[in-house]
């Protein structure tokens, strides 16, 4: 999987744009980088963690490099009510863990051709092509970890 194949580093670096918000900076990033806000299945307690996402159709997607294995995933699947905060806007939300692999295969080719560089990279460390094939992709989908967020504010 992508997360056993980053260096630990990389954990530590993706706490930037939690910082970056933090200072107000945060419209700065906010068309690629949000904060996702989850309640913690175990504490209860709001856990916080920056994401990658795609907006598509009224809808907000995010990836899991850790598959069904990270917190953040996890505590959706607990309690799917969600806050995100995408620059300086501040957004309820329910979120959805997404089962179907051709959704999931969707998602990752609006990925591709939204951010192919970053895809590209990603796909090859899960052993893909760089134009990789729908039945590469729908194989990868069985991998990996999708939610579809459903913004609660009307006012986007």
């Amino acid at each position: 999987m992508f997360a056993d194949r980053v260096p630990r580093i990389f954990w530590r670096l993706i706490r930037v744009p939690q910082l970056l918000y933090a200072l107000g900076l945060g419209p700065l990033i906010g068309g690629l980088v949000f904060l996702l806000t989850t309640t913690g299945r175990k504490s209860g307690k709001p856990r916080v963690v920056p994401l990658q996402y795609e907006e598509h159709e009224g809808l907000l997607y995010v990836g899991s490099a850790r598959g069904t294995q990270a917190d953040w995933y996890r505590n959706i699947v607990a309690d799917p009510r969600v806050q995100m905060q995408i620059g300086s806007r501040r957004i309820g939300g329910f979120a959805e863990p997404l089962t179907d692999p051709a959704s999931i295969a969707d998602f990752l080719e609006l990925r591709l051709r939204r951010r192919p560089r970053f895809m590209r990279a990603m796909l090859r460390l899960e052993g893909l092509p760089n134009n990789p094939e729908r039945s590469d992709l729908e194989s990868l989908a069985a991998r990996i970890a999708v939610v579809a967020i459903r913004p609660l504010d009307s006012h986007r």
